[in-house]
């Protein structure tokens, strides 16, 4: 994996500090420190902390790509793609503060700008991509669906699950519901491997 980025450095160290100690009780300076960046770097990044709230897209495509690195390639892939899910909310229940979560879904819904999490160009759309075309190149997952409808259903199927979560406050464990939901819900794509002879 690459050395992580400055503009990486800073969005970790600002999404760490956010969770410990809340969004109000950060300044940017302890960003900065936290970071071991400059104040230069992180005004050519961000105009201010506000600017941070959309970078959380950026911090899960950095949890996608150190799972990327982790899967086992002999897992079929709908297990595989059941293996991200868990990963990536057990990181959003240990590392990000629900109230901030909870902001960023509320100003991609009014934003007339760009909206992170929808942006195709991101590693998570990516590497969901490889993962069901690698799926249906082995038989693995049903070609009744193009892979771009299969990824498209997936992600709303992710960020309902977090939706939900956020909306009753984190009162369950998103990981564990994740990992009972998300295999129902992709068994329609999977084809069973078929035993040994």
């Amino acid at each position: 994996m690459t050395k992580k980025s400055t503009k990486g450095k800073i969005v970790s160290a600002a999404w760490k500090l956010f969770y410990e100690q809340g969004y109000d009780n950060t300044t940017v300076d302890e960003i900065i420190a936290e970071s071991g960046t400059s104040k230069g770097s992180f005004y050519h990044y961000f105009e201010g902390k506000d600017a941070l709230l959309g970078s959380l897209a950026y911090l899960f495509d950095e949890e996608y790509e150190v799972q990327e690195q982790q899967l086992d390639p002999s897992m079929h892939a709908v297990d595989q793609l059941c293996a991200l899910n868990r990963a990536l909310f057990e990181m959003i229940e240990n590392r990000i503060d629900i109230d901030l979560l909870s902001r960023l879904y509320s100003t991609q819904l009014t934003t007339k700008g760009e909206k992170h999490l929808l942006d195709r160009s991101r590693v998570y759309y990516r590497l969901l991509r490889k993962l069901v075309a690698a799926g249906q190149e082995k038989g693995e997952i049903t070609r009744d669906k193009s892979v771009n409808d299969i990824v498209r259903l997936y992600a709303l199927a992710e960020r309902a699950l977090v939706y939900d979560w956020c909306l009753c406050g984190g009162d369950y464990s998103l990981r564990d519901y994740g990992a009972a939901v998300m295999p129902m819900f992709l068994q329609s794509l999977r084809i069973p491997k078929a035993p040994p002879t």
